[in-house]
């Protein structure tokens, strides 16, 4: 297991006043008892054509950028690789090697570009975008990070013309949030700034025992989320790799949750709740808890 403990100063402040800050960035001793799945429980590797691309979906690839974070998450479910310098280095004959495997499948029209955190590296970020941003055949780009919470004063200048070098396609950006207490006033700045790219705004959360798995934790975190002008997508069950079996979530609290939570929020402010199946062709979303007689009247 390659994740080791890394956490910023914006992080370290914040979780001295909130556990769910502690426990999602500090190491436990139930980290050790290696309980969970297995160490690549969505099954990439077999997906995986070469160094860096992830073939799970026929119209779509997933480019593994970096495998850096600016701080690492105790539950990621890339945390067999996550950390690892070696094999998360992607240089220029890497990208190429991705480009001219995108241009001999001409079915792909998405690239999301994803890690560890891509806006982390910004000089390999802006190197990659220029040579897909001319292919014809993609017409949407997504970008998923976190560094707007594990270190927000990052989100520099730099990394916003980066971003605004993508104008022929769609660029979404997919924020992934767990807990209001990290919505802080320096993290909201740095949501503007994203903003002002252009860029569609999303987020994902994933189920976090002791963290997130309240009603009233979620709602106020979607509410906050719709507020700054970002739409709640997806929320997960846990992946659980080895070593975040602790994190995981009954399937039962979870629909008990989300079902008050689509009788509270409005259609914008609630996210999908989602299984990530691995021997499957999508993400499964899962059926609340409501009456669904009027169906068998059809």
């Amino acid at each position: 297991m390659n994740l080791e403990f890394k956490i910023t100063e914006h992080l370290e402040m914040l979780a001295k006043k909130s556990k769910a800050i502690r426990l999602q960035f500090y190491p436990l001793k139930e980290e050790l008892k290696n309980l969970g799945k297995n160490i690549d429980p969505l099954k990439e590797e077999k997906k995986s054509p070469m160094k860096g691309l992830i073939h799970r979906y026929p119209n779509r690839v997933l480019v593994l950028l970096t495998l850096n974070c600016a701080a690492y998450c105790r539950f990621c479910f890339r945390r067999r690789i996550v950390s690892d310098i070696e094999k998360g280095v992607l240089n220029n004959n890497d990208l190429n090697r991705i480009v001219t495997y995108i241009k001999k499948h001409s079915e792909i029209k998405e690239v999301i570009i994803s890690g560890g955190d891509p806006l982390t590296q910004p000089e390999i970020l802006e190197k990659f975008l220029r040579k897909i941003i001319h292919l014809k055949q993609i017409k949407v780009m997504r970008i998923g990070t976190r560094l707007m919470v594990s270190n927000p004063e990052q989100i520099n200048s730099n990394i916003l013309r980066i971003l605004q070098l993508v104008k022929k396609q769609s660029l979404y950006l997919l924020l992934h949030f767990e807990h209001p207490d990290e919505l802080t006033l320096k993290t909201k700045k740095a949501i503007k700034k994203l903003r002002s790219t252009g860029a569609i705004l999303l987020s994902q959360s994933v189920f976090l025992k002791g963290i997130n798995d309240k009603a009233s934790v979620l709602e106020e975190l979607f509410e906050e989320l719709t507020a700054l002008g970002i739409k709640p997508y997806y929320i997960l069950h846990n992946d659980e790799p080895l070593g975040t079996k602790h994190f995981t979530v009954d399937f039962k609290k979870e629909i008990k949750i989300m079902t008050k939570l689509r009788q509270r929020l409005s259609g914008l402010a609630c996210p999908m709740y989602v299984y990530d199946d691995p021997n499957g062709k999508c993400k499964v979303p899962i059926p609340l808890d409501f009456d669904y007689s009027f169906m068998k009247k059809n």
